[in-house]
C-alpha cells in the first residue's frame, strides 16, 4: 500500500483566507492594505461596488462620507440596499451592509454632504491612504481635487452613467519597486560574467562527464562555454542576428554526446540552451526607462525631505557609476531548468551570493545617505534594499495631473483630442460626453433627460454644451448627434452591470496605490458596456 503524502505546514487562519490574494502581493502587500484607511464619498452603486472589492480582500478601515438618504432609484441600482432601507441613511446602512463581508475590517460613516463636510472640515482627508469619489459634480469634485492634492493623497473618481463607465485617477508622484513585469528575461550576466560566476563555470569540465552526469548540467553551463568559444573567434561580440545566432546554435550542438553510431544522445539541457538563445545570450543592460529613473532630478539631488525610494535610487545609481561597472545589481533568481538537484543549487547559490553582495554595498550607501540628510537611519531597511535591488531592472516612476486643473484649463492635447474624434473607432467621444453632462449639470442641476418630459429640450441644451466645451479646447463640432440623444436618453442612470464592472476595476486601481505594486492607471479609463471596450487617455 502507499504511504500517505507528507502534510503541508499547517497555514494560519488569516494565510488560508487570503491565500489567493498573498500569491498576487505577498505578505508585505497584504500588510499594507491592512494598514490602509480609505475615504468613499457618496455611496452609490458604483462606491459601494468598489468598497465591497476592498472590504473582501481585507482593507484595514473605510469611512463613508454621504449626507443623502435612500431613495428607490438607489434601490434599483444598489446592490447594497434594500425596499426597508427606503428614507434611512445611506452612508449608515451601506456601512452596516458592508462590514458584514468581513469581519477583520473597521468601517464608520459620516452623514454629511461632501460638499459642506469640505468646507467645515477641509482636513478631514489628511489621514486617509486613498480617497475614492462617485457622483460628484463639478463644483464640489474641483475643490476636493485641489484639497487632496494638496495634502498629497492620492484620489480615484469612478462614475457609471447609463451604459458608459470611467475611472480617473488623481496622484501627484507614485513610485513602484514591485511591477510584476508580464515578461521579463533572467538575469544570468553570462556576457559580463562576474568573478566567481566565472569560477564556477571554469570548474566544470563537461568533455569528460558520463551521460547521465552530462545531461543533468544546468542548461547555463554550456550556454556559457560556447559563448567563450563564439567571442573568442568573433572579437569578443555577441551573436546578433538571425545567421549568426544559427552559428552559435552548431557550438552548442556540438557539445552533445553521441551514441555508439555516431547519433546526438537524447539531453533536454542542450534542447533547453538552444532554446534560451534568443533571450539570453543579449548585452546585460540598464533599461531606458530604469536610467530616465536613475538620471531623474529627485534621484541626482536629494534633499532632507527625499523620499526612501530615491534615497535608495541614488545608492544604486552609486553602485553602477562604480561597483557594477554600468550594471544594475544582480537580480540574484534563477530560471526554472532540467538538471539534477545539487548542480541547480550550486549554481543557484552562486547567483544568490553575488546579489546579496551587490545589496549589501546598496544598503551601506543608503546609510551613508540617510546620515549625510540627517534622516534616521532605521528609515530604510537591508529588507528593503534587497527588494530594491532585486527589482531593480523593472522599477516604475508615475506623475500624475491634477483634475481640477483638466476643468479650468484647456487640455495640453487638444489637437489629439480632435485627432480623436475623428477616429469612429476611438472611445474619445465618452470622455466628451461625460465632461458635457458634468457642464449641463452645472448650469441646469439637472442631468440632461433625468425627466421624461424634458428630453427633448434637454437635447438642445446638451448641444450647447458640448460645443462650448469643443469651442474653448479648439476642436471641430461633431460630425454626428447620434451621441447626444443617446446620452439623453441616459437621464444620469446609474446601471448595476456597469457599476459593477467600474467598481471591480477601480478597486484593483485602488490596491495598486495601497500596496505599490503593480503599474496603476495613469489618468483616466473609459469604459463602452455595449461593445465591451476600454480605452485609456491622459489628460
Amino acid at each position: 500500500m502507499a504511504s500517505p503524502a507528507p502534510k503541508s505546514p499547517e497555514q494560519s487562519e488569516k494565510s488560508k483566507k487570503y491565500d489567493r490574494q498573498l500569491r498576487l502581493w505577498g505578505d508585505h502587500g497584504q500588510s499594507e492594505l491592512e494598514q490602509a484607511h480609505v475615504c468613499l464619498i457618496n455611496a452609490t452603486g458604483t462606491g459601494t461596488e468598489i468598497l465591497k472589492s476592498l472590504v473582501l480582500p481585507g482593507i484595514g478601515a473605510f469611512t463613508i462620507v454621504d449626507g443623502k438618504k435612500i431613495s428607490e432609484e438607489d434601490i434599483g441600482s444598489n446592490f447594497f440596499l434594500d425596499a426597508d432601507s427606503c428614507g434611512r441613511s445611506r452612508a449608515e446602512v451601506a456601512t452596516q451592509l458592508l462590514l458584514e463581508l468581513n469581519s477583520d475590517v473597521k468601517g464608520d460613516y459620516v452623514d454629511e454632504l461632501p460638499h459642506q463636510l469640505l468646507e467645515n472640515n477641509p482636513d478631514f482627508f489628511i489621514n486617509h491612504s486613498l480617497v475614492i469619489a462617485t457622483a460628484l459634480p463639478q463644483r464640489v469634485l474641483i475643490p476636493l481635487s485641489q484639497n487632496l492634492w494638496k495634502l498629497g493623497v492620492p484620489l480615484i473618481v469612478a462614475q457609471s452613467y447609463g451604459f458608459i463607465g470611467s475611472i480617473r485617477v488623481q496622484v501627484d508622484e507614485h513610485t513602484i519597486v514591485e511591477t510584476h513585469p508580464d515578461n521579463q528575461n533572467p538575469d544570468l550576466r553570462l556576457d559580463r560574467p562576474f568573478t566567481s560566476l566565472k569560477e564556477h563555470m571554469n570548474s566544470i569540465d563537461m568533455s569528460k562527464m558520463e551521460l547521465k552526469d552530462h545531461a543533468h548540467v544546468p542548461f547555463v553551463v554550456p550556454l556559457y562555454k560556447a559563448l567563450l568559444e563564439w567571442k573568442c573567434n568573433h572579437g569578443n561580440l555577441l551573436p546578433t542576428n538571425y545567421k549568426e545566432k544559427e552559428a552559435f546554435k552548431s557550438i552548442i550542438r556540438k557539445g552533445i554526446k553521441v551514441d555508439e553510431h555516431g547519433n546526438p544522445e537524447s539531453e533536454e539541457n542542450f534542447e533547453e540552451a538552444l532554446r534560451a538563445v534568443n533571450y539570453v545570450v543579449v548585452p546585460t543592460t540598464i533599461p531606458s526607462s530604469v536610467k530616465e529613473i536613475l538620471n531623474d532630478n529627485s534621484c541626482i539631488n536629494l534633499t532632507s525631505k527625499s523620499k526612501p525610494f530615491w534615497i535608495t535610487a541614488k545608492a544604486v545609481k552609486d553602485f553602477v557609476d562604480n561597483e557594477g561597472n554600468g550594471l544594475l545589481p544582480l537580480r540574484g533568481s534563477l530560471p526554472d531548468m532540467t538538471a539534477e538537484t545539487s548542480r541547480y543549487i550550486t549554481l543557484q547559490q552562486v547567483y544568490h551570493n553575488e546579489a546579496a553582495r551587490n545589496a549589501e554595498v546598496v544598503f551601506r550607501r543608503t546609510q551613508q545617505l540617510l546620515h549625510q540628510l540627517n534622516q534616521p537611519d532605521d528609515t530604510i531597511s537591508e529588507a528593503d534594499v534587497k527588494k530594491f535591488c532585486k527589482h531593480a531592472s523593472s522599477l516604475a516612476v508615475i506623475r500624475g495631473s491634477c483634475i481640477a486643473n483638466e476643468y479650468e484649463s484647456k487640455p495640453n492635447n487638444a489637437a489629439d483630442i480632435a485627432l480623436c474624434l475623428e477616429d469612429p473607432d476611438s472611445m474619445m467621444i465618452h470622455y466628451v460626453m461625460l465632461r458635457a453632462v458634468d457642464r449641463f449639470f452645472a448650469e441646469y442641476n439637472t442631468y440632461p433627460g433625468e425627466f421624461d418630459d424634458q428630453v427633448e429640450p434637454d437635447i438642445v441644451k446638451m448641444k450647447s454644451c458640448i460645443s462650448k466645451l469643443l469651442n474653448e479646447w479648439g476642436c471641430g463640432p461633431l460630425a454626428k448627434d447620434d451621441f447626444v440623444h443617446e446620452i439623453c436618453r441616459y437621464g444620469g442612470a446609474e446601471l448595476h452591470s456597469v457599476s459593477a464592472f467600474i467598481g471591480g476595476c477601480a478597486a484593483q486601481e485602488a490596491i495598486k496605490l495601497i500596496t505599490k505594486q503593480y503599474k496603476p492607471l495613469n489618468n483616466t479609463l473609459l469604459y463602452d458596456a455595449i461593445a465591451s471596450n476600454t480605452e485609456t487617455f491622459v489628460f
